[in-house]
């Protein structure tokens, strides 16, 4: 216990430390918000990485789809690396930092106002992005609570008011820059602590060869495998169609996503663009690779510890009880490693909400005469109000908010995600294809949790997103333009011309 209790306190000590270091990176709305537009590519590919993966897919995701796709759920963290870190920052990055810059967008739904010349759209962005975030962050609690059961006998609640205390308090100090330099100690300790974990966990099946066969020897208990061994170490696993619908929302949806998507505005230069791409890419490769991989040999702990009362399965249960035969220190880490995931999300989540509040709602529409010094304070007494919230719904989660935990992310990447990419390359999107989009995401989500047309809420999200791929071009063929002269005055921004040194970019002519 005082090994884990040391680690505890200086892990702390270091997150406050740097919020009281960065507090000189936060005396403007732009330093606050976007940290001066001037990270690195280390911390800007790390609070990428860092926001992506939290508790949530440690402890939640990894326990049941480890569970129900065994080994193949491996792809579904390689899918993250691939299609949601690597294809992303190539795609978007770039594009995402000079058209933000251009239109002096701070946040997502500022993008939207601007892009496409509509107050109402940034209203309606900023809305949804309100409804939506604040059960995503309750539900970064939940992984905790059963891990600090295991390791500590605390109090859920007092786990989560101390983890919330903390992540606000460097949060409202240094803003986005603590949360970065934050974001890449906390990567760190991520990396480490997966590597160790899973070499101790295979150790404890006699290796992983060892591990492996006790696993291919098990009958899958999914219909379409007719109980055949060999399923869960199979390469697509038991049920690869519904594996295909995870891989999509945990990795396409990225793209939509506020919280993710505002890492770009951020970044410095080209030089940075390029090499977060590659840390982000193999950051994502271990993390979520590894957390994936590890919860497929979740079916070899199989123990009451790991079903409900009621004899339903409590997939939140699977990774604590892989883990609660290791070592004291080894457990310590793993507590880190969670925390360390969760506050790193928790502070993307809460200044996305408070900037996006502040910025795209009250600003000019509330309080039309609001001075920089004020938007910041407004800006820290809301990081507090979403805090607040996010802690009552974790410690009592009414039904709605529950079921509300499971399709926010679905949502938000489905009203979001095409508008924003064709907005950021394609002159023709229109308005009314951006309220189309709104709608479609939104409404496909939320009308699934009551009709249940289609059976997972995951592939609802997956469906809304790839609905709104199609809505979006085929709503602006036929809805009217914007006017020609003030979309090219926009995509302008891109044929401004620089000069960059000649291993950056091969010159036209040659004598």
């Amino acid at each position: 216990m005082a090994v884990k209790l040391i680690l505890l306190v200086i892990f702390f000590g270091i997150m406050i430390s740097v919020g009281f270091i960065s507090r000189k990176h936060a005396s403007s709305v732009n330093d606050f918000v976007l940290g001066g537009r001037s990270v690195g590519p280390w911390l800007t590919a790390f609070a990428y990485g860092t926001s992506y993966f939290s508790a949530v897919v440690f402890v939640g995701y990894a326990g049941q789809f480890g569970w129900k796709y065994g080994l193949a759920s491996t792809w579904i963290g390689l899918g993250n690396a691939v299609l949601g870190s690597l294809l992303a920052w190539v795609v978007l990055g770039r594009r995402t930092r000079i058209m933000t810059h251009h239109l002096q967008a701070a946040t997502m739904p500022d993008f939207f106002g601007k892009r496409f010349d509509s107050n109402a759209l940034r209203i309606a962005a900023s809305a949804i992005v309100f409804v939506f975030l604040i059960p995503y962050t309750a539900s970064l609690y939940n992984g905790l609570s059963r891990l600090f059961g295991m390791a500590f006998d605390i109090p859920y609640a007092a786990c989560v008011v101390l983890m919330a205390t903390l992540t606000g308090v460097y949060v409202i100090l240094g803003g986005y820059m603590a949360t970065a330099i934050n974001d890449f100690i906390q990567g760190i300790i991520m990396i480490g602590g997966i590597i160790a974990v899973i070499a101790a966990v295979l150790n404890g099946q006699g290796g992983f060869m060892s591990a492996v066969g006790k696993l291919a020897e098990l009958e899958s208990d999914v219909p379409v495998t007719l109980g055949q061994p060999g399923a869960f170490t199979s390469f697509f696993g038991p049920d690869p169609l519904n594996l295909l619908g995870v891989i999509i929302l945990t990795s396409l949806g990225t793209w939509g996503l506020p919280q993710m998507v505002h890492k770009f505005y951020t970044i410095k230069n080209e030089k940075a663009v390029k090499t977060g791409t590659i840390i982000s890419t193999f950051f994502a490769v271990i993390i979520s690779g590894g957390c994936y991989f590890l919860g497929g040999f979740g079916r070899l702990f199989d123990s009451p510890a790991i079903y409900n009362a009621d004899g339903s399965m409590a997939y939140d249960a699977i990774i604590p009880a892989m883990l609660s035969t290791l070592p004291d220190v080894l457990i310590g880490i793993v507590v880190i490693l969670v925390l360390s995931a969760s506050m790193s999300t928790l502070s993307s989540l809460v200044l996305t909400s408070s900037s996006t509040l502040t910025l795209d709602f009250i600003k000019g529409n509330l309080v039309k005469d609001l001075s920089e010094k004020k938007q910041l304070l407004i800006m820290r007494v809301l990081i507090v109000f979403f805090i607040v919230v996010s802690v009552v719904l974790a410690l009592n989660p009414p039904t709605f908010i529950a079921q509300l935990m499971g399709i926010s992310w679905g949502a938000l990447a489905g009203a979001f995600l095409a508008p924003f990419l064709y907005g950021l390359f394609w002159k023709g999107t229109t308005r009314l294809a951006v309220w189309a989009s709104f709608i479609a995401g939104v409404g496909i989500t939320v009308a699934n949790m009551f009709i249940k047309f289609i059976a997972s809420p995951i592939n609802a999200g997956a469906a809304a997103m790839i609905a709104g791929l199609i809505i979006v071009p085929v709503v602006s063929v036929i809805t009217p333009k914007m006017e020609k002269k003030q979309v090219d005055d926009i995509f302008t921004c891109y044929d401004e011309e620089v000069h960059v040194k000649r291993k950056i970019a091969l010159p036209e002519k040659e004598a």
